[in-house]
């Protein structure tokens, strides 16, 4: 009988192109079918080095970097989970922009952006899967699972790098609407409190006020009053973790269909009238990209939240 072969030490060394990439994201879209937890216990446990040193998983790559990987059972010998024809396809129409160095995606409510934490397939392995002859397909930043709207993609590391610089520049604009409880006391609200992360045992992310977080801003802009609700605009000014979720329950106006700060009693009325997703959208992005290109981009709600403004 033949003997299954061996998996063997792998090196690796670090080019040009994933100069300054935290090694955490780089080995997962390198050693593909190994899950990111056990990544972590690899790295924690000194499986994985970076020239012959421990690292974590936070550590930036380097030109010239070698990467020593134990023995380990890769994607080969892990039965790869397969996305369905029609998501794929789905996927494939909600491409609302794209050129040489990046896509923009009008993501659905209800996928992840990326694996992990009982999660096969987030959006990324999805759009790798759509486009197997891609070298390089990378989030710019995230959306919540239950967030859809406008979601950027790097084709290559380079671009990634003046991307995220962009967003450190606060010169990509991010606005978002939401659903929210209540009506608000002015047209315009501004909401500068500070937030902090916390990471539970389970891995759920949970933000709170606190004064020892980072500084955060989020202005809410009216745009219709009903009777319960109002339709808010939300421009981000900063880029923290569950921002316009909590800045909106603290504000005493939460998100419909928040089922983690939201508001029990609303959340009850929101699905009588059939809404089954937080009632958050990222609606436009607009920025000037490193190549020079002028985006400006518009993301259109689903038909589940047109059904529930038509309802209101």
């Amino acid at each position: 009988m033949k003997k299954a072969n061996k998996p063997s030490v792998q090196f690796i060394e670090i080019d040009e192109e994933h100069v300054d990439r935290r090694i955490d994201n780089f080995l997962m879209y390198k050693l593909k079918g190994l899950p990111k937890s056990r990544l972590y216990l690899l790295l924690r446990k000194g499986e994985i080095r970076v020239n012959k040193k421990r690292i974590k998983p936070s550590y930036r790559l380097q030109l010239g970097d070698v990467i020593r990987v134990a023995p380990i059972r890769l994607a080969a010998e892990i039965k790869p989970a397969r996305p369905s024809k029609e998501l794929l396809e789905k996927l494939s129409s909600k491409i609302l922009y794209e050129d040489q160095d990046l896509l923009i995606i009008n993501k659905p409510a209800g996928i992840a952006v990326h694996g992990g934490s009982g999660i096969r397939l987030g959006l990324i392995e999805l759009l790798r899967t759509m486009r197997p002859e891609a070298r390089f397909l990378e989030l710019v930043h995230r959306l919540d699972r239950n967030t859809s709207g406008c979601l950027i993609v790097a084709k290559k590391h380079s671009m990634l790098r003046k991307l995220h610089q962009l967003l450190r520049e606060r010169k990509i604009k991010k606005i978002y609407v939401a659903l929210t409880l209540g009506h608000w006391r002015k047209k315009i609200n501004k909401v500068a409190i500070a937030l902090r992360k916390n990471v539970l045992r389970s891995g759920e992310r949970v933000v709170k006020v606190s004064d020892q977080g980072k500084k955060a801003l989020t202005e809410f802009k009216v745009v219709r009053d009903f009777e319960i609700a109002s339709l808010v605009e939300v421009k981000l000014h900063t880029g923290r973790t569950h921002q316009i979720r909590v800045h909106a329950r603290i504000s005493g106006h939460p998100i419909a269909g928040d089922d983690k700060y939201g508001e029990r009693a609303f959340n009850r009325i929101m699905r009588d009238k059939g809404l089954r997703r937080m009632f958050l959208h990222a609606e436009k992005l607009e920025f000037v990209s490193p190549s020079g290109n002028k985006i400006s981009i518009e993301a259109p709600l689903d038909e589940e939240l047109l059904s529930i403004l038509k309802q209101l």
